[in-house]
């Protein structure tokens, strides 16, 4: 299916990287590629291009990065980039992490300059010295402003919120986010609950979900099925309204929610508590080398695509159809050899068809790879960007599209797969559907309704409190 793109990869040397975290940038998606070891990479597409335009203070040199996301944790309306480090396994690290703030665009061209939130004096002593993975974005008010949890293995995990004087705070105890565990994984966004709840991928299990409760959380995977208590977690992602959770050497699994939610609404207006089911075709399920999970339509043809990326195995390819799940062969991209560790999705070019970068290099340094699918630009396709109060993009917020043949959802990512993050945008592909209508919900609960919206244009929706001038 996929075409090797990696000749469109400017100076791609041998790199030696985990995780990948897509924010908007001055002139199109920005991806940030962590170095473990080596410079972190910011790469846009300039040129005919993916360039690398990372400044000192983002290369952050001689660090160990992992995992990163972005969001708008500060309410200005641009987004920061969290990129954990650590050079431990477990437990403590030497390494603290990079919490990466624009401060202003550079005269003279495109890029922007940054300083590090951690560096400030009042974090003097708020660095997390502690060994983790992924990193999600969560705002669990609603009020357009995230905060970053830190999945922290063998030491308590982080949920760290930023005041209005740059001070950062570990929320985890106040908020019902403790969590000491095994956590590799993470994926924030309406679960159970109609706000972000957070899904925590666990190795050697079982996996947790906390449940958004007026911005506090409860622990429920094991009522509502999703405790999986002998997967050794790695990716997962939301594909087509399925939990996919890739296992490492165990069983993967596919997590349907079943038709009818068990239980009354609650008091605080979420959604009836909703029960999963693993329903994983054995190609699916079969044990393999799992790392990334990325749902999107590749191809644009109104059929969603699920991304299993491997280490050290080959990848594979599912497509969801009336049957179900079922494999499909990934062309170019099935890498036999290689070590991959991360995966992202963006439209890149602005052609209207997804990009796929997968990063390499746990074992030994390799270069990155870029895929796309031949004539998938030649398919209709709608893209939806919503936007917090402040104007940063609406993570966590659910974009949903009516054709007259079907219905579908997407979430805007707040971190997913496993170490990494997706462009802040809602790709739909069309095939030769019209689109009818688009309604955006936002993680408030608020929602707006477009009809008859364009096929082939991104769309911003601005949030409904946002300032009108």
């Amino acid at each position: 299916m996929f075409a090797d793109r990696s000749d469109a990869i400017a100076d791609d040397t041998p790199h030696r990287g985990y995780g990948v975290a897509v924010t908007p940038g001055v002139s199109g998606p920005c991806a940030l590629v962590t170095g473990y070891g080596p410079g972190n990479r910011l790469l846009t597409w300039r040129d005919g291009a993916l360039r690398d335009v990372a400044t000192p203070a983002v290369a952050d040199e001689g660090r160990h990065a992992i995992g990163a996301v972005a969001a708008d944790l500060d309410a200005d309306g641009a987004e920061e980039i969290y990129v954990h480090n650590t050079e431990s396994y477990e437990g403590e690290t030497r390494d603290t992490d990079l919490l990466l703030d624009p401060v202003d665009v550079l005269p003279d061209h495109d890029d922007v300059r940054w300083r590090d939130l951690f560096g400030l004096a009042v974090n003097a002593d708020r660095g997390n010295f502690r060994a983790g993975r992924s990193v999600a974005a969560l705002d669990r008010y609603g009020t357009g402003r995230y905060g970053v949890f830190v999945a922290c293995y063998g030491a308590p995990s982080r949920f760290y919120e930023l005041g209005d004087d740059g001070e950062l705070s570990d929320m985890c105890e106040a908020v019902g986010l403790e969590l000491d565990a095994g956590a590799r994984s993470l994926y924030a966004g309406p679960i159970v609950s109609d706000r972000m709840d957070l899904f925590v991928g666990v190795e050697r299990g079982p996996n947790r979900l906390f449940r958004n409760a007026s911005g506090h959380f409860e622990e429920v995977a094991g009522d509502v099925g999703l405790s999986a208590p002998r997967t050794n977690t790695r990716g997962v992602t939301m594909a087509d309204g399925d939990l996919a959770v890739g296992g490492w050497e165990t069983p993967s699994r596919l997590f349907v929610p079943n038709s009818s939610p068990a239980g009354p609404a609650h008091a605080d207006g979420g959604a009836s508590r909703r029960t999963f089911t693993d329903a994983a075709p054995p190609a699916f399920a079969a044990p393999t080398r799992t790392r990334t999970l990325v749902a999107a339509d590749f191809d644009n043809d109104g059929r969603e695509e699920l991304f299993c990326n491997a280490l050290g195995a080959t990848n594979r390819l599912f497509r969801k159809g009336r049957a179900g799940w079922t494999a499909v062969d990934p062309g170019d991209a099935t890498e036999p050899r290689g070590l991959g560790t991360g995966a992202a999705v963006a439209d890149f070019d602005g052609d209207g068809a997804l990009e796929l970068l997968v990063v390499h290099g746990e074992l030994a340094a390799q270069p990155l790879s870029l895929y796309a699918v031949d004539g998938a630009a030649e398919n209709d396709w709608i893209r939806v960007r919503p936007t917090t109060q402040y104007g940063a993009p609406a993570r966590g917020a659910a974009v949903t599209v009516e054709t007259a043949s079907w219905t579908r959802t997407k979430v805007v990512c707040a971190g997913s797969g496993y170490l990494c993050q997706m462009e802040p945008v809602a790709h739909f592909g069309l095939g030769e559907e019209t689109p009818e209508r688009v309604t955006v919900r936002w993680p408030d609960g608020r929602e707006a309704t477009m009809e008859s919206p364009a096929a082939r244009t991104e769309h911003e929706v601005d949030h409904p409190m946002a300032p009108r001038f």
